[in-house]
């Protein structure tokens, strides 16, 4: 039974092969998923109440996936290390409900840590906890109430667009794999063979990857000024290179930025839509939230929700 969405539904683990197009899929695709790995499970009666808005960006679905893992392999007294986990959240999601995204909020839904951000290789799934020192901000979640229904098919012509990049940039360099093996180097000597279109979206990975890793070089040295300004950086690249922004977003984004104490901002998620997240110091957090809410409504006519959080702990059993 779900709480938010008032409802209750059955399904048998003896005939849990396909997904309904239903909130249970992800619950029922990863019980799918453990039985198929060999771990047999009883029945049972589950509860799913959440905080977490749905479609705002937020990684509902990874929430409910791994959460619903941890119940699962509670009833048969097994455990799954962090990356096994998140692998089997993630094919729920590939295999089952339909939808091929990567394994990033899958991971940080099971791995996360009280004050710290997680600093991922995608490839490799080795992760470094990295101190993000909430003593000093706070992370506000600004939701634009908005969701254009483009994410899915712009997000398939984004990974084929990255895709011919590899292709082509694979000509010159043919120990290139993926974008993140391109270095910020060989695409600036690149960039005149790649169409315009394409060229941008290469640089966007590019340079996203290496903002990645300069991010984690600020955090380590307690530098939120320069780490927010990589979040301004990032945004202005999803919008202009990867353009995958909207109006809300870029309109919310551009509120956030003309407060006093906010020291990054940037969309989150798929994009068109959905949230955007700032950094924003501690003294200045009830004047932003107030001033951002009543700009975005005066421009837009809608009503923004406002989060205010640190980085806590992943998902686990409360007991």
């Amino acid at each position: 039974r779900s709480e938010d969405m008032n409802e209750t539904v059955s399904f048998s683990l003896d005939d849990n092969k396909k997904r309904r197009n239903h909130w249970s899929d992800y619950t029922a695709g990863v019980a799918r998923m453990l039985e198929l790995e060999g771990t047999r499970l009883p029945g049972a009666d589950i509860l799913v109440d959440s905080t977490v808005p749905v479609g705002a960006g937020l990684s509902s679905s990874a929430a409910i996936e791994i959460s619903s893992a941890l119940a699962f392999l509670s009833l048969v007294n097994a455990k799954m290390d962090l990356p096994s986990l998140a692998k089997l959240g993630q094919k729920a999601e590939n295999q089952f409900v339909g939808m091929n995204c990567g394994i990033m909020d899958q991971f940080i839904s099971a791995g996360a840590k009280k004050d710290h951000a997680l600093f991922l290789d995608c490839r490799s799934l080795e992760f470094k906890q990295i101190p993000l020192e909430a003593d000093d901000v706070k992370i506000i979640i600004c939701n634009t109430m908005v969701k254009h229904e483009l994410e899915t098919s712009e997000y398939n012509k984004r990974r084929a667009e990255c895709e011919e990049g590899v292709r082509i940039l694979q000509n010159k360099y043919p120990r290139i794999k993926t974008l993140r093996d391109v270095s910020s180097v060989q695409f600036e000597e690149s960039a005149p063979l790649l169409p315009g279109r394409i060229c941008k979206r290469v640089k966007h990975v590019v340079f996203e990857n290496k903002r990645v890793c300069d991010s984690v070089a600020a955090l380590n040295k307690n530098d939120l000024k320069q780490f927010g300004g990589l979040m301004n950086e990032s945004h202005e690249s999803l919008k202009t290179d990867y353009e995958v922004s909207c109006r809300e977003l870029d309109l919310m984004v551009e509120l956030a930025r003309n407060e006093p104490g906010c020291l990054g901002a940037r969309m989150t998620g798929g994009g068109f839509g959905g949230s955007t997240v700032n950094l924003v110091l501690n003294n200045d957090v009830d004047h932003f939230s107030s001033a951002v809410s009543r700009g975005y409504e005066k421009e837009t006519g809608v009503q923004p929700q406002i989060y205010i959080s640190s980085p806590a702990e992943g998902a686990r059993e409360i007991i």
